[in-house]
């Protein structure tokens, strides 16, 4: 890997079962049965208990741009122990560079418009959440059940949705080859249109955490 903070398509490829989605848009990889279906419940149990609304770092003025819930997980649970190992195992980054994980609870009617995970230099939510950690750079989100219907991803830069699968991993750099921040990686968290859908999500950064605490409750950008 070029750059801390940083994986690289080698790395992930190496993993057995690890696809990469053909596109020259962006880097992106899909993980089936990266978690197991008793971790993903330990898990959703976890964000059952603490969940709260979620938030966005630049509010835009959209009352319905996000809509979820959001639970930071408890560091020292078991299944989250054994899920930033694997995470770590995966990636190869080092674990300073990892946010606290969360996880995100979406019930019917509940979305997350087109958006990036990275933060737009030059706002005020840039100044404020990159000045320690830097930015981010790869994105590790996991999904923990299969939704009734509605609840997927899309990609609109590379024409491909992805259904929530229990254990399933995605995986994007939010940066092209360049180096620079890549607008392809907008992606939409679509309505839930019956039951509920959960994933978890690991940001990494170019510097160390850092934080002894957020600069604010909720990090998604």
């Amino acid at each position: 890997m070029d750059r801390p903070g940083e994986t690289s398509a080698a790395r992930l490829l190496a993993r057995p079962g690890t696809e990469q989605v053909v596109t020259p848009q962006l880097d992106l990889f899909v993980v089936r049965d990266f978690l197991s279906r008793d971790e993903c419940a330990a898990l959703v149990a976890l964000i059952e208990a603490q969940h709260r609304p979620s938030t966005l770092a630049d509010p835009n003025g959209d009352e319905t741009f996000r809509t979820s819930s959001t639970c930071d997980l408890p560091p020292h649970e078991p299944v989250v122990v054994a899920l930033a190992a694997r995470l770590t195992e995966t990636s190869g980054i080092d674990p300073a560079h990892a946010e606290p994980l969360q996880g995100q609870r979406y019930e019917v009617g509940q979305q997350f418009k087109a958006h990036t995970d990275y933060f737009q230099p030059g706002s005020v939510d840039y100044d404020l959440h990159c000045s320690v950690a830097g930015q981010r750079t790869w994105t590790f989100m996991a999904y923990l059940n299969e939704v009734e219907a509605g609840g997927e991803t899309h990609f609109a830069s590379v024409g491909r949705e992805f259904r929530p699968e229990a254990g399933m991993l995605l995986v994007w750099d939010n940066h092209g080859p360049d180096g620079a921040l890549n607008p392809s990686t907008l992606h939409h968290a679509r309505p839930v249109r019956a039951g509920m859908k959960y994933v978890i999500t690991q940001w990494y950064r170019e510097r160390p955490w850092g934080w002894a605490t957020t600069p604010t409750t909720d990090m998604e950008s």
